[in-house]
């Protein structure tokens, strides 16, 4: 053999060697960085069995155990059984030492299950012993570069590949491997040299050896002291939250984005194609991942909480549906909701929509039913739609599924009719199912009959993720904090309803008497009927169901106060002009300090400026603003630092009527909008300027609405 083959040799021993130790330092980088989190995930733990009580202890056992003797010795959480060792639990009147095991056991495996799914965050105000040591492990990481992950892949496919070509061509290496090598093992050995000098020319080509080399040496720096790490993650936190939520997931297979599925569910979602052919809307990993899982199992409830865009994963779902050869599809949502869908359907996808509500439901009936597309009706008026039975469904979509639960009514009937006609059915809901077991059974039993008797009450006992693990064939939830970890986007999501009649008469006559601000508020000039205030306490109760808290900014108080009316005493505020300083911080802090949800109402004007309200993560504006600023500002009062969560923007507009006409203005006319921000700009600064923009604006929209109305 010739020099050659050894020089081929020796490329070959060095890169995979350089490949090994590469794999070897990054696991030793993650290990470092898991053994910083152990004490935080058991202090996570700890604090959670010290809330859940001794009965918990029956649902990971026979349900046999006698728990009287622990309450009656005043054992009032699993943590105290924790504590207690075997023999110190025998002692107690009724126990015996086989039931003192059996306990212990129990709590033992509760703690490991609480450690395992302990979620834990980088807070920058906690700059503890505990804290440090995790931000510490992560900066080597964060600073091997964006090429790290680039470099791991590499890695690993050179010691994949290489590890058996080096070893087959061994015995080219010296003479005497020949001398004692068998013919065909020789043979081998020629031809793994040709192969390895193959490998060898495509590595360079792919520059593999320095990117391993470069992310070595990364990787072998020495540790940063603790305040150099905590400059470094608040320069670039994101980074930090972003690795740390891919490493603190012990099974990959079951992390927070994948619903915590088990791991071989998840694989078979993961393998799942998804075309974008009919799609117009990019996805974020966990919507692409919500998508695949509807289509896999094809009869679930994606019970995401709200603001993850189940309805853009829906869209997904069905333009996929589309591409592989479906014609037909249908939606059943609320009213309130029937326009935001036919305006999702038409901005995210190129399927027509088909609204089936209204004077024209019918006419629309038969053209979906002859052109196809996503037919969009109400649960309400599900029930009497004739459509001919040669009419395939691609997909049954409920959205709101949980007002189907009960099945005595019409609506869960219908719903139950469509489900039996249609194999591809997905149920959305942001309702958390984990705390409503039986509406959870009912709702299964629309999909999957035979799986609704196997979910128990006690599938819920150890909380949210131990819950969805057990219904995960059916059922898919991801929450905020679990899929997005760096300070969050704003969604803004356009509410729109349409005029209640109610609300329309009110309309037309500040039409006719040319009230500007008449017509703005007009949607709430009878609050029992109206549109915009029924969907807004729909926004605040599915707050309420995910502990939300939400804030509701409107520029006039007649309109807070029908607000406060509708939601009752949990309102706090409003918050106005008039409202001293004190109060109004006294308010806040009031709202920021209840656990859990909370609401509170303020004047745009007043409460968008100079207070910290990043308590909220729902903020619902009950009308369009005339300066365009008042929003933003107000939006940033909960889009800041300290805000954890994705904050919701949800805007109640009314199509046809001056929302419309107003944003229409605004936002397309990009020469009077900018006339219009440096009157306003002005304004802000010299407090006797008067807004003329302002009043040009309103004297076109009545005109125009007044031409349009014919009043």
């Amino acid at each position: 053999m010739s020099d050659d083959a050894r020089s081929v040799l020796r490329g070959g021993y060095a890169l995979l060697d350089a490949a090994r130790d590469l794999i070897a330092d990054h696991r030793r980088a993650v290990a470092d960085v898991h053994a910083a989190l152990a004490p935080l995930r058991a202090a996570a733990a700890r604090e959670q069995l010290g809330s859940i009580p001794p009965a918990r202890l029956k649902d990971v056992t026979d349900g046999r155990l006698r728990l009287g003797p622990l309450e009656e010795a005043g054992f009032t959480s699993v943590a105290d059984v924790l504590d207690a060792p075997p023999y110190r639990l025998q002692l107690l009147p009724g126990i015996g030492p086989q039931t003192a095991q059996q306990l212990h056991a129990a709590a033992e495996s509760l703690a490991e299950a609480a450690e395992r799914s302990a979620s834990i965050r980088i807070d920058v105000d906690r700059r503890d012993e505990a804290m440090t040591p995790v931000v510490v492990a992560l900066h080597r990481l964060v600073n091997a570069g964006p090429e790290l992950p680039r470099a791991r892949v590499a890695a690993e496919e050179v010691d994949e590949r290489f590890g058996p070509l080096v070893h087959d061509a061994r015995p080219a290496g010296s003479w005497w491997r020949r001398v004692f090598t068998l013919p065909a093992r020789r043979e081998r050995a020629r031809q793994a040299v040709g192969e390895l000098a193959e490998a060898l020319r495509a590595e360079e080509a792919r520059g593999s050896r320095l990117l391993i080399s470069q992310a070595s040496v990364d990787l072998l720096r020495p540790h940063v002291s603790p305040d150099e790490a905590w400059i470094d993650f608040e320069l670039r936190a994101s980074d930090y939250q972003t690795l740390l939520a891919d490493l603190a997931a012990l099974d990959p297979e079951r992390d927070a984005a994948q619903g915590f599925l088990p791991g071989d569910l998840a694989a078979r979602v993961k393998a799942q194609p998804l075309d974008d052919t009919y799609r117009r809307v990019s996805l974020r990993g966990y919507q692409s991942f919500g998508a695949r899982f509807a289509l896999v199992q094809r009869r679930v409830i994606l019970g995401d909480e709200m603001g993850l865009g189940k309805t853009i994963q829906a869209i997904a779902a069905i333009a996929h549906l589309r591409e592989r050869g479906a014609t037909h599809f249908l939606v059943a949502c609320p009213a309130s909701v029937l326009i935001n869908w036919v305006r999702e359907i038409e901005s995210r996808s190129t399927i027509a929509a088909h609204p089936l509500h209204g004077s024209g439901r019918a006419s629309a009936l038969r053209k979906w039913a002859g052109d196809g597309g996503i037919a969009v009706t109400t649960l309400a008026t599900l029930h009497s739609l004739n459509v001919p039975g040669e009419v395939e469904l691609g997909m049954f979509v409920v959205d709101e599924a949980h007002y189907a639960k009960n099945h005595e009514t019409r609506r869960a009937q219908a719903v139950a009719h469509w489900c039996g006609r249609t194999e591809n059915v997905l149920f959305l809901t942001g309702t958390p199912m984990e705390n409503r077991v039986e509406e959870f059974r009912s709702l299964v039993a629309h999909l999957r009959p035979e799986l609704a008797g196997q979910v128990r009450p006690s599938d819920a006992a150890m909380g949210a993720r131990a819950f969805r693990s057990a219904v995960a064939p059916v059922y898919l939830r991801r929450n905020q904090r679990d899929v997005l970890v760096e300070l969050p986007e704003v969604v803004h999501v356009d509410e729109l309803e349409e005029f209640s009649r109610a609300d329309a008469a009110a309309y037309r006559r500040a039409v006719a008497d040319g009230n500007f601000m008449a017509m703005r508020r007009a949607a709430y000039a009878v609050p029992k009927k109206s549109a915009k205030l029924g969907r807004l306490v729909e926004l605040v109760e599915e707050a309420d169901a995910n502990d939300l808290k939400v804030v509701v900014f409107s520029y006039f108080r007649d309109v807070l106060a029908a607000v406060h009316d509708a939601l009752g005493p949990r309102a706090r505020g409003p918050i106005s002009g008039g409202t001293p300083p004190a109060l109004r911080q006294e308010m806040v802090d009031a709202f920021t300090e209840e656990p859990g949800h909370a609401v509170l109402l303020a004047q745009i004007q007043a409460g968008g400026v100079g207070l910290n309200l990043q308590a909220a993560s729902v903020v619902i504006i009950c009308e369009p603003q005339v300066k365009p600023t008042m929003e933003a500002q107000a939006i940033a009062r909960a889009h800041r630092m300290g805000q954890v969560r994705t904050v919701q923007v949800h805007r109640l507009l009314t199509p046809g009527g001056v929302d419309e006409r107003m944003l229409e203005i605004l936002q397309v006319k990009t020469m009077l909008f900018d006339e219009y921000a440096r009157r306003s700009d002005l304004a802000e600064r010299t407090p006797d300027a008067v807004d003329i923009s302002e009043q040009a604006l309103a004297r076109q929209i009545v005109a125009e609405e007044q031409e349009r109305l014919g009043t």
